[in-house]
């Protein structure tokens, strides 16, 4: 169904939207729209940096043994 629009279509519904909705409402849209990929895109940096933190704590802490005080067991 939506294979079919194409350039022309596309171009109409433009229009369309243009003429419903008015120029200061869309670009207000797509301002909200922009601060919301932004807060997104932070939301992933600080997950991921919070996941880096927590497997940097995670190292393993075993006590290293001495080679000398195994072979003397």
């Amino acid at each position: 169904m939506l294979n079919n629009i194409g350039l022309p279509g596309l171009l109409l519904i433009a229009v369309v939207v243009l003429v419903l909705f008015g120029r200061g409402k869309i670009s207000s849209l797509m301002g909200e729209v922009g601060k919301g990929i932004t807060a997104f895109k932070k939301g992933v940096k600080d997950g991921t940096e919070e996941l880096e933190n927590e497997m940097e704590a995670a190292k393993d802490i075993t006590p290293e043994v001495e080679v000398e005080e195994k072979d003397k067991v």
